[in-house]
């Protein structure tokens, strides 16, 4: 009987957790002293440390033997490792959509573009950069989609999560930015307008330059915040 709450109070804990290690409220490198999570969250140990795992097997966070839980550390090697192969695979995923997809595949395409590109009222800075991040990776994922691999799709989502600390640093650089931001509409036009002329070589390359992009200012921000 206990346990869809208990299971719910870890899936929140997880949820959390993760979305602040990724937002820069615990630092690379920072113990997770188990006290400070219990008075945050208002959980149980419990929870906490099926969280804690999860984040371990996603290398958000590190277990030190005996001592607890660290966030993991972040560094130039893993930003270009991640990217890379990051691009790689979205490479082969988008050329698969390409091959594959349909055209209710392309209308998504078409629906998700628009939406991302579309000016929105909103009343923080914060709820700009959820919004903007949200309909940009519903956008990306549209694309994706259309390899009709479920296995593919998994695979790439958990590149996306490992990705997203280094991905913030990007975001909360560039998405203030209406100069940044029109330039990324631009690319999206651009790499929409070859992905529905089924040019697949041309679209591989697109997405390898659009998805690296990011890679040179997130360096830039961690050699300033000393993390590279």
């Amino acid at each position: 009987m206990d346990s869809t709450p208990k299971q719910n109070l870890g899936i929140s804990a997880y949820t959390w957790l993760k979305h602040d290690i990724i937002r820069g409220i615990f630092q690379p490198g920072e113990k997770l002293l188990m006290s400070r999570l219990k008075e945050r969250y208002d959980l149980g140990i419990g929870p906490l440390r099926e969280a804690l795992s999860q984040l371990v097997a996603e290398r958000l966070v590190v277990a030190i033997s005996q001592r607890g839980y660290r966030v993991a550390p972040m560094s130039r090697e893993e930003l270009a490792d991640l990217y890379d192969a990051r691009a790689q695979l979205e490479g082969l995923v988008l050329e698969l959509a390409i091959e594959r997809g349909d055209d209710s595949w392309e209308a998504e395409i078409l629906a998700k573009a628009h939406t991302l590109a579309k000016v929105m009222e909103v009343r923080t800075p914060d709820e700009m950069l959820d919004i903007w991040d949200a309909r940009h990776k519903a956008f990306h994922t549209a694309i994706a989609a259309g390899c009709n691999s479920p296995h593919l799709m998994q695979l790439r989502e958990s590149l996306f999560d490992q990705v997203e600390r280094y991905r913030h640093l990007w975001l909360q650089a560039t998405v203030f930015s209406e100069e940044a931001l029109e330039r990324k509409r631009r690319e999206h036009a651009a790499l929409v307008e070859v992905i529905l002329a089924r040019d697949a070589g041309r679209a591989r390359a697109m997405m390898r330059e659009h998805l690296m992009t990011p890679v040179p200012i997130i360096l830039d921000i961690m050699q300033q915040r000393g993390l590279a």
